[in-house]
């Protein structure tokens, strides 16, 4: 590697939330492959667009060139392209499967693609999240099969985690601290240079590829279990008769007490990554109490919130069977498109349960991604003077503000704020 005087050619495997970002700011010093197997997305980002919301058309036409430049970002599925590159960064997703288990299906795979332009003196890093120990067991032999190159002899590895926050305009890639490492010292010291000539945040260098990986499960798993601890405290003050976002601002006036709000746990990260670390405790003889009970108590919410609704409707008299419902907004998180994981869709198959007739309105859901990936309609606009039995604010994005919710409601209706956002006299309840 020879980021001093950027010679190096970047390979970006993989052109999501995490992958995008990334070739953007690496083509703005580096030669860059952005490459993805998606075509579609590819066309996608050299017509200027991304419909992530990640970058602007702006940023992409800044770093965009053709395929002989010196400088930016060439995205192709061409996997052709990858023999140019002498730097490799993999940022596909890994996701959990049904059982939640590990999914690590696309990680192997662009292993394999890697490893079949992987040359001497080559180095691999890996963003994509994964338990501790997956890039050295896993992914490393793939690249020694398919590449007939030897590890730490041939080329190298390191590891950094992703820290993307889709849909947070101040929190960019640059801006947050990174974490590098290497599988020799003098590599992670190289891919710590690398790093820190993009993020002006500063980076971190773990002492190995093991630590990094370890640091990445237990950021997000300390978030799921201090959540967790919430909407647990929600089911009890609920029961108490007690709110709980009043007991919440009452105890944030102690100076070191943490200020989580109970809702719903979904995306890419927060609900996920728990698995990898609880999957690789289970290898090792250790059943992670903690991390697995956090976790059922915050796949359980859309359940619990969907009942909490039916026995609003029965307390008014309101015949469940049939009503309209109104669920608003089905991303995982507010003002972002992003629909991976998102846990209001297990609000809604539970109502469905009840034979409720569901409408789903979101401005800022893709709904051809919404209904391919989980079989849901949804809708980006509202339907004109349609009122509901029903309406659960399930996402706080910033359209909803404006809303008259009265005129979604039919007399005597239910409206139930998963997020807090509305004035506790204006809901019928809320977690």
């Amino acid at each position: 590697m020879s980021v001093n005087n950027q010679t190096d050619t970047i390979a970006i495997i993989g052109l999501g939330y995490v992958g995008l970002p990334l070739a953007v700011e690496f083509g703005k010093k580096y030669k860059v492959v952005g490459f993805d197997i998606n075509t579609s997305r590819i066309n996608e980002l050299n017509s200027g667009n991304d419909h992530t919301l990640e970058t602007s058309p702006e940023e992409l036409k800044a770093v965009s060139m053709p395929a002989n430049s010196s400088s930016g970002v060439y995205f192709t599925a061409d996997s052709n392209y990858l023999q140019a590159c002498n730097i490799f960064i993999v940022t596909v997703p890994t996701p959990v499967d049904q059982y939640n288990n590990p999914d690590l299906s696309s990680l192997l795979k662009a292993s394999e693609t890697v490893g079949q332009a992987l040359k001497k003196g080559d180095v691999v890093v890996y963003e994509s999240t994964v338990y501790p120990g997956c890039t050295e067991e896993v992914c490393v032999p793939i690249l020694e099969k398919t590449s007939g190159l030897h590890f730490n002899a041939d080329f190298f590895c390191g590891y950094s985690p992703e820290r993307i926050n889709p849909g947070d305009s101040t929190r960019r890639l640059p801006n947050i601290k990174k974490v590098t490492s290497g599988s020799t010292p003098e590599i992670g010291a190289q891919i710590d240079q690398l790093y820190s000539s993009i993020i002006t945040a500063g980076t971190h260098l773990a002492p190995s590829i093991k630590v990094a990986e370890a640091a990445k499960v237990i950021e997000n798993a300390q978030r799921d279990i201090n959540i967790a601890f919430v909407n647990e405290l929600s089911k009890i003050f609920y029961l108490l008769g007690i709110d709980t976002l009043e007991v919440l601002e009452a105890a944030s006036t102690k100076w070191n007490f943490l200020p989580f709000k109970p809702g719903l746990v979904g995306g890419h990260c927060i609900g996920v990554d728990p698995y990898y670390l609880a999957q690789k405790a289970n290898s090792v003889g250790y059943y992670p109490e903690i991390i697995l009970s956090g976790r059922r108590i915050n796949d359980g919410m859309g359940a619990y919130i969907a009942d909490a609704v039916v026995k609003l409707m029965v307390k008014k008299e309101i015949i469940v069977w049939g009503a309209d419902v109104l669920i608003l907004g089905i991303t995982f998180k507010e003002n972002c498109p992003d629909v991976r994981n998102t846990k209001v869709v297990d609000i809604i198959k539970e109502l469905q349960q009840y034979k409720a007739n569901i409408t789903v309105f979101d401005p800022w859901a893709n709904c051809a991604e919404v209904k391919h990936e989980y079989g849901i309609d949804c809708l980006n606009s509202l339907q004109p003077a349609k009122r509901y039995s029903a309406v659960i604010l399930a996402v706080c994005h910033d359209d909803f503000q404006e809303l008259d919710f009265k005129s979604l409601l039919v007399d005597g209706g239910v409206l139930y704020d998963v997020k807090g956002m509305l004035d506790k006299s204006m809901v019928d309840g809320r977690l």
